[in-house]
């Protein structure tokens, strides 16, 4: 009786673990991930530029490293020269978060339209061909097999728990944040209102997304 005894206490015990480990994993899974935000910076002239990310949230990976943020020397074309001497197109980041964002209004898309409607959408918010085409290229394959997509654009809510600061201070910033659903039926919501960004002098921009599950 004791050897059964302690076996159901064994047993009682693993089942715990694995009912841990399974909680812990499904409420990573849930998380928002911020999946590769990056940074262009378009300055008028050659300049070094100093920018920090305040991120409500636990950084996973960046690039060039985030050393209590990114100096880097910037060309108009957008070129990046970082302190390791090493060339770059842009910053990048990625991180996981609990940032809730509202899916009540956005546009639901097939998944085979999908680049036909990101290509569209982006151009209409500000991006610009080499923005926008390496936005496509990084979630169309995660976007295009879905039956549908619920795509929303998340302006306030991810703009307000990954705020920038960036010395000098730009004089236009546009930030683009996507937040989706992979859906097997379409339902039905409302479109929001676009609004395109201008740019003049000193222009920031930067993508990035996550997916809602």
């Amino acid at each position: 009786m004791k050897k059964i005894a302690i076996a159901v206490v064994a047993a009682a015990v693993c089942i715990a673990v694995v009912y841990s480990i399974l909680t812990l994993r499904s409420s990573l899974e849930e998380a928002a991930v911020s999946a590769k935000p990056v940074i262009y910076l378009y300055p008028e002239e050659e300049t070094e530029v100093k920018v920090k990310l305040d991120y409500d949230g636990q950084l996973t990976c960046t690039y060039p490293a985030y050393d209590n943020g990114w100096l880097v020397t910037a060309q108009p074309d957008g070129t990046l020269m970082a302190g390791d001497g090493k060339t770059y197109s842009y910053l990048f980041w990625e991180g996981i978060s609990d940032t809730d964002y509202d899916m009540s209004k956005g546009f639901v898309v097939k998944g085979t339209d999908t680049a036909d409607f990101l290509q569209t959408t982006l151009s209409q918010l500000g991006l610009e061909p080499r923005e926008y085409n390496e936005f496509i290229v990084y979630w169309l394959p995660k976007m295009q097999d879905n039956p549908y997509n619920l795509i929303t654009f998340q302006t306030d809510a991810y703009t307000s728990s990954a705020r920038l600061d960036i010395t000098p201070e730009p004089d236009s910033i546009l930030r683009v944040f996507m937040a989706y659903q992979a859906l097997e039926e379409p339902v039905e919501v409302e479109a929001p209102e676009l609004e395109y960004a201008e740019r003049t002098g000193f222009t920031v921009v930067e993508w990035g997304g996550t997916e809602v599950r």
